[in-house]
């Protein structure tokens, strides 16, 4: 009998990118993400256990040692892992009332940066991005052209774009196609 193989994680982006001398449109690298409801008495085990302090005040996030967590909701984060780890586990020591859902596999984010960044998401994101309004460290749930994405300004001219896995090719081509645009 065959030895079965351990499937290799396909990556709906790779080798795709997008941009203009004014800004750039690449897949980011993969990671782990864990959608994370929990009530407030279960905020702080959960920061512990996660090595992140969960933000509490609305389109903010935090960031320590590659992970980096997203208020979406007053109950709600999106947790994002750089180096892949399990974030499953590390929630497995927290108290509390929670939800923990790995979504490493629904999602896939676009990185979207230079100096056109802000006007080439502004085309088809609805929401005022302006740094004054939307600053470094910012995040939110809205809308890029016809699909969700969350949103997350990572320095002034570098975002972002968490988006599902069926919807990414749409949102790397809508963005790709807007970063093209002359800069005005």
């Amino acid at each position: 009998m065959a030895k079965p193989e351990a499937v290799q994680p396909q990556y709906p982006l790779e080798g795709l990118v997008g941009g203009s001398a004014f800004v750039n449109v690449t897949p980011a690298e993969p990671a782990s993400r864990l959608a994370l409801r929990a009530r407030p008495d279960a905020v702080a085990s959960l920061s512990k256990a996660l090595g992140v302090k969960l933000p509490e005040k609305p389109k903010t996030s935090t960031k320590a040692k590659g992970r980096c967590a997203l208020w979406i909701g007053p109950d709600e984060w999106l947790i994002i892992d750089e180096s892949g780890a399990d974030l499953m586990a590390a929630c497995e020591g927290a108290t509390g009332l929670f939800s923990a859902v790995d979504v490493s596999n629904r999602n896939t984010a676009i990185i979207v940066s230079g100096a056109g960044a802000e006007a080439t998401i502004s085309a088809g994101c609805p929401q005022n991005l302006s740094v004054d309004v939307f600053p470094v460290g910012a995040c939110s749930r809205t809308l890029l052209g016809k699909t969700e994405i969350i949103l997350l300004r990572e320095a002034e001219d570098v975002f972002r774009v968490e988006v599902w896995r069926s919807f990414s090719a749409y949102a790397l081509a809508f963005l790709a196609e807007s970063g093209r645009a002359p800069m005005m």
